[in-house]
Parts: structure tokens; sequence; C-alpha cells
């Protein structure tokens, strides 16, 4: 329907904010100035110790500085209640004393019948709870009372039971008065096709209430008692209240627990649920009866923005893995993302509870894999890679993947991660005993570190082949590229792969060098300016290195720019090429058995980066000169000239 004019904004001016925000935050009061409007409290949307979440009472918005979730209360209400437009506007305008205005009589008509039907669905809650309290529920009381759930529980979880037999709710609720349309219009009977009375839905069946965001029973999930049955659990069919592929079981307190801090848990099906609830776990939801859905993760992602999947042990947990990954990887964003938790052998997190406790479903959970681990994991699972063709299937494979992922900043670090693992599993074999020890992935998500550390030089060793050209001098080179790019837009996409594999050496770099990759047009520098504020660019162009660079002080000559960008790249990642050469041969050196070709390669190393940290006097027989008149050594200029012959045929390929 359509509003009439300035009714929104009469809604707005009666609405306080802080007062809409306030009912789902605690305001951190050190922070908050109530006499201004001006409120504070930690993010609702992402979890978080800090408050980084701003409300804005008198201009009526709120953000955060954390996830940068927006909007007024109209917005805050959608998110956090998980409606749509017209049912924000409707709660808020029964919060502000404000009849809506008339509906189209179409639109009020549909209303007024989910209403009815939410209302027949309340009075089929009570009939199965009432049931199950029966002589004829007294087998599901024992099956319930064996999974550990105790009278509380089931109050809790509004657990009913229907009756064996065919018309117990029809009769009950025919009795009640309630029109025929309505009882199957709420998916609880179905029409005989041989021209008997409806017949129910749900016979002989535990029964699990699912209730949306709001709270309102849409559905039910049903158990059968009957080993023998065709389902073991069965679903109501998708009504005018209920669509399973937007749905979740649980998620209303799912929601309000994960904004107390709790892990969000993705399980696998009621019991699951229930069980992680009840054993502490309480921010755990489960799709119903289908693989998660975009629609589903969205739904997961507005609630946190890292949850656990859970995953049972066996093969179809893994095929399931599979499954929400490739939905996934499209959707990633930064800070946005999936952790997998699998349960040991072929047990479920219910059967992980009543085995090990809390304590080993937190163990479980703490060790959660990222999803850059369980993809490789899928990809080599079970496999042979003991020729040249198979590990380049396995590339193909990983490439393949990866390229689903549309964040460019995303689908770099992925690829630095898989570059990673496959060196672990293609790496040099030696023998027991003389291989290098495993870089492993932190369970913390802090990427992969190495086991061995390297004690910092001594002061004495400025010649140092770890001291001389370090981050220093990489810091330099980053702020030219960075600041060259910004002012030459129009070369991104020439340096793109090149930006999306440059590691960066401070926090500012990072976030320019991550704003470039997502900017587009020839306002990049305005675009970076909006997205991570003005600070970072001021303090990269004030640096005198960048401020004298030709390419930055006069950004209208392609050709010069590309010559800098070209030469400094070639330098950059030729000095940390030999670093990383040195850091493998340090680690090598660490094991037992030290044969010729490592203390070669680790003399070669030291002679190399030895040269490098030289005067241009010191070895004039290892420079050779750019084109634009740069010297450089020979190492530098071979680099130099294998990225500019790409990035000429990249330029071949773009212009046919």
């Amino acid at each position: 329907m359509s509003l009439p004019p300035g009714f929104l904004d009469e809604l707005r001016s009666r609405l306080s904010i802080a007062q809409v925000v306030g009912r789902k935050v605690m305001w951190d009061n050190r922070k908050s100035n109530q006499a201004k409007g001006d409120m504070w409290a930690p993010c609702p949307f992402h979890q978080e110790k800090t408050a980084s979440f701003h409300v804005d009472d008198q201009k009526g918005y709120y953000y955060c500085f954390g996830c940068h979730a927006k909007g007024d209360a109209i917005s805050f209400v959608r998110e956090t209640e998980n409606v749509g437009f017209m049912e924000a506007i409707e709660i808020l305008a029964g919060e502000a004393g404000m009849p809506m205005p008339e509906r189209d009589p179409r639109a009020q008509e549909k209303a007024d019948r989910r209403t009815q039907l939410a209302e027949v669905m309340e009075m089929a809650v009570q009939f199965f709870r009432l049931q199950l309290k029966t002589g004829q529920g007294a087998a599901a009381r024992d099956y319930l009372a064996g999974r550990g759930l105790k009278d509380d529980a089931l109050a809790r979880w509004e657990i009913g039971f229907a009756p064996p037999g065919w018309s117990n709710l029809w009769d009950h609720l025919s009795g009640k008065g309630i029109e025929k349309d309505l009882i199957l219009g709420a998916g609880l009977a179905r029409e005989s096709d041989r021209g008997r009375a409806p017949y129910d839905v749900f016979r002989n069946r535990i029964i699990f209430p699912i209730r949306d965001a709001r709270g309102r029973c849409i559905a039910f999930g049903g158990r059968a008692m009957d080993p023998d049955d065709s389902a073991k659990y069965l679903n109501s069919p998708e009504t005018e209240l209920f669509d399973k592929s937007r749905s979740l079981f649980n998620i209303k307190r799912a929601r309000e627990a994960a904004g107390k801090g709790h892990t969000l848990i993705v399980a696998e099906g009621y019991m699951d649920v229930i069980a992680l609830s009840e054993a502490g776990f309480e921010a755990a939801v489960a799709p119903l009866g289908t693989a998660v859905t975009e629609q589903q993760l969205a739904m997961i992602w507005r609630i946190a923005p890292e949850p656990v999947i859970t995953l049972d042990g066996d093969t179809a947990g893994q095929r399931a893995a599979g499954r929400v990954m490739d939905l996934a990887l499209p959707l990633l964003e930064a800070g946005q993302s999936l952790r997998f938790a699998v349960m040991p052998d072929t047990l479920d997190p219910d059967d992980v509870l009543r085995a090990q406790g809390a304590g080993g479903m937190r163990k479980l959970l703490d060790a959660a894999l990222p999803m850059v681990q369980l993809l490789w994991q899928r990809e080599i699972e079970g496999r042979a890679f003991d020729s040249p063709e198979r590990r380049a299937a396995l590339d193909k494979a990983l490439r393949d993947k990866i390229k689903l992922i549309r964040d460019p900043s995303i689908r770099g670090h992925y690829g630095e991660a898989i570059k990673e693992l496959r060196w672990q599993l293609f790496g040099p074999s030696r023998k027991q005993g003389q291989g290098r020890r495993p870089r492993p992935w932190q369970p913390g998500g802090r990427g992969f570190l190495p086991e061995w550390k390297i004690a910092p030089p001594m002061p004495s060793s400025k010649s140092s082949l770890l001291v001389t050209g370090g981050p220093v001098e990489d810091q330099l080179r980053e702020g030219v590229i960075l600041a060259t790019l910004i002012r030459n837009p129009a070369l991104l996409p020439d340096f793109l792969h090149e930006l999306e594999r440059m590691e960066c050496t401070t926090p500012d770099h990072a976030l320019i060098r991550d704003a470039l990759l997502g900017a587009e047009g020839s306002e990049v520098e305005a675009q970076i300016a909006a997205q991570i504020g003005a600070g970072a660019l001021e303090k990269l162009f004030a640096q005198a290195h960048v401020a004298i660079t030709p390419a930055v002080r006069k950004p209208d000559n392609g050709e010069v720019a590309t010559m800098c960008l070209a030469e400094e790249l070639a330098k950059l990642n030729a000095r940390r090429g030999h670093a990383h050469e040195i850091e493998e041969a340090i680690e090598d050196l660490s094991s037992d058995v030290v044969d010729e070709r490592l203390t070669a390669r680790l003399a070669q190393s030291t002679a190399a980066m030895n040269r490098a940290g030289k005067q241009d006097d010191d070895d004039k027989a290892e420079y050779d000169t750019a084109p634009n008149g740069a010297r450089m050594k020979r190492d530098e200029r071979s680099a130099f000239d294998d990225l500019l012959g790409s990035i000429d045929f990249a330029k071949g390929r773009r212009s046919r």
C-alpha cells in the first residue's frame, strides 16, 4: 500500500529513536550524553565488547563504526525484528499511538487473513501441548525424557504431541467453530482425494512449534514415533505464513542471545538446537528440512558476522558443508564469513553434549575451521597427487572456487592461504625427521603463523640480511605505489593483480589498498576518503618521498606512471623474495641434519641480500638501467621487464 504524504515524517517526529533502540541495547553511560541525545552502546548487529554503535536522537539516525550498519527507527525495527517495511511501520505506529491509514481492500483482507491463520496456529500449539500430557502421549514423554528434556524444558520449547488418528486436530478446531478454509490454509490438514473429510497433517508425532522473528507460530515440525514411518521428520507445508527457505528454527531467541555475545551456531535439526540451548549455547538456529538457502544465510549474517556451522562427521555432513561453502563464497565480505565445527565420527551436537558435556562442545566450537581450510580439505580428501596432471587438476579446481568470491581483497587473501596450504602439501620432501615443521592454521582466526621465531638482530648487525632493506624501505615503496594509483586511476586495471598480492606493512596502507581494490571510475581519491576517512590519505600524500614522485605531482603522463609503478613493484617484490628465501632457509636449518644443498642455498641467499644492501658504487656489475633511466639490480630489472610485458599483453587482450 502507499502511505499518504507526511505520514512517515509525522511518525518519525513522534518517536524517539533512542527509545526504540534502547529496547535492544544496553547504553554505555560513561560514553553517552543523554541530555544531548548522544547515545552509545555495543552494536546489536555484530558481537563486540566496546560501544561503537552510535545513536543521534536529535537527528534520528544510528550508525555503527564497527560493522557500518546505519539507518533510522524504521530500518532498525526491520533489521532487528526481521520484518518487512509495512510491518515495521505498523509496529512503530502502534508505539506512537498513530492509526494506520486505510489500506487497499485487498491488502487489508490479506493482512486480516494472516492474523486469523496465526490465531489458528496458536490454538493448535495449545492442543498439541495438552495431548502430550495425556495417556496417549506417554511414549512421547518417555522418549523426550530419554533425550534429557525435563518438564521445564518441554514448557520452554512448547513441545507437544499429535496423537494417532486421522482427524484429532481437525475435530478439535472444527468443534471450536474454526472454518475449514482456515484450518487448511494454516497447513494443519489436507483435503482427501477419496471424497472423505480432510485429515490431519501431523499424526503420532512429537511436535515442535516453529516461530518467526516476531514470535508468531508459523509452522510445526513433527518427529515420528513410529520407526517405520516413511518420514522421520515432517514440517508443515508452505503457507501464507510459512516459507521454509526464509525461516529458521529458534530465530527469535538466537538473535537475542547473539546480541548478548553468544556465538551463533547453525545446527541441523530441532533436537540439536534444543540440546545446545539447554546446555548454555542459546544462540542456535537450524534450517527447516532443507540445505541452508541464500535467504537464510542473509538472516544468519544479520545476526552475527561469523557464525559457526556444526556438521556431522559423516559423509552427509561433509556434503552439507560443501553446499554451504559454495553458497557462501560469492557472498563473502570483509568481516563476514563462516566457520565450521566438525563433530567427531558420526555424532551430532546432541550426541556430543550427552557424551562430553558443554565443555566438549565448547572445545569443538573454539577449534572451528575457517572456510578456506575446509575448502582445501574438501578438494584433497582421499586423493593422490603423484603426477603433474593431478596437481594441475587440483590447482584448477581451487582457482575455480576462488573465482566465485566477488570481493577482490578477500579473493586475494584466499589465494595466499591456498598457496601456503599447497606449499605444505607439495613442499620439498625429505626423510622423516628432516622435513620442515608445518605452519598450522591458527584457530583464533589470525591465519598461518610460523611455530619458529627468529631472535631480533643485535644493534651491531646493521648490515645483516635481516635488517638491510627491511620494512622501512618496503613502507616507502608501498606509499609511492598507492599514491601513484590513486592519482592515476586509469592504470588500476593493469596493476590490479599486483595490488591484490601486495602485503602492506602498516594498517593505513592496508586500508588504502583494500579501498583501492573496490574503487571504480575516475573519482577514486574521493571514494577512498569517503570510505576510510581523509586522515589516512593526508598522511600518505604528506610524506616527502611520495610528494616528490613525478607520477604523483603530475598525474597526466600514463607512461611515466606505468614505469614508476613497474619499477617500485619490481624492487619491492625482488626484496621480499630474497627475504622469503632466507626465512625458508633458516627454518630448514632448524632440522637435525643440514646437507650441502641447504648450506649452499643459505650462502647464495645471503650473498644476494648483501648485494641488495650495498651502495650503487660497490657493485656496478650487478646493475642495469631501466627504460626511464633508473638504475636497478639485475634481478629487479628482470622482474621489471616481466611486469611490463604482462601489462602490455593484458592491454592487447582488452583492445581486441
